[in-house]
């Protein structure tokens, strides 16, 4: 006989997050407007917490937006958080911002995904990264991780693959236990058993050679090196735009440079 699941009660969420973020109910509640006894209450189920109590225990322990909404409908109250396409006309100032960046970066390559790393929009320059790889890897909605490490994708034109890899798999799984996605979870699994990629953190160089790790690129007889840099919204009161952010790249080295403002020619 078929047994029914049991949805998981608000207290388990916010416990579950708690000991996830490694915080005791005696240092929760010392940040927090709210004491350890009525804390260990809402945990038990033995108290239900306002919507305003959710929100700001949420705050406390960097809950992701969209996981607030699960928490507030756990409760019973309606989400917070919108969650618009980034089609809605409501989204036209950060499309226009979005599109702004990707076209001031030019020549340099940048590119939008969603939280788990489907690109969302990319400027032209960045043909110059994915040169050469399968086009059904390409074809949307593309996934930025599995483009760049996929044996088709960027990887036989990745010069430092094993730290690359290390670098970006160790950024996936930290992403991964913050939000606790388990599509994040796969995608790490999926990714790791690709030939040549490492599940190592990159070594640290001893002689300091490098002040950051440089994505090296094949390219043609010569190798290409950029640095990134990681953008979001820093005030996003919406779902979609919350898990959007902006990698965009600049050379790492004068022949890179070059190579870009000239045309790589």
């Amino acid at each position: 006989m078929a047994t029914a699941t049991r949805n998981p009660r608000v207290g388990e969420l916010l416990r579950s997050w708690r000991q996830r973020r490694n915080v005791s109910q005696l240092e929760l509640s010392s940040g927090a407007a709210v004491s350890s006894r009525h804390l260990s209450f809402i945990e038990t189920g033995r108290s239900k917490p306002s919507r305003e109590m959710i929100v700001y225990l949420s705050e406390q322990l960097e809950i992701p937006l969209r996981e607030r909404n699960q928490l507030l409908l756990a409760a019973g109250y309606a989400p917070v958080y919108g969650e618009r396409s980034l089609d809605d006309a409501e989204m036209e100032p950060a499309r226009d911002a979005l599109d702004r960046f990707l076209r001031a970066h030019q020549p340099f390559p940048a590119v939008v995904v969603d939280g788990h790393w489907n690109i969302v929009a990319a400027n032209a320059a960045v043909a110059m990264l994915t040169e050469g790889t399968a086009p059904e890897l390409l074809a949307p909605p593309a996934n930025a991780l599995r483009l760049t490490l996929h044996p088709d994708g960027m990887a036989p034109r990745i010069v430092n693959l094993a730290e690359w890899s290390g670098h970006l798999l160790q950024r996936l799984r930290r992403q991964a236990v913050i939000t606790g996605d388990p599509e994040l979870e796969q995608l790490h699994d999926e990714l790791g058993a690709f030939p040549g990629v490492s599940l190592d953190p990159p070594p640290v160089d001893g002689d300091g050679a490098d002040i950051v790790l440089p994505l090296r690129l094949r390219d043609g007889d010569r190798e290409l090196a950029w640095i990134s840099t990681v953008s979001t919204f820093g005030t996003a009161a919406d779902v979609t735009l919350a898990e959007l952010s902006i990698e965009a790249f600049y050379p790492a080295d004068d022949e890179t440079a070059a190579a870009l403002l000239n045309g790589r020619s």
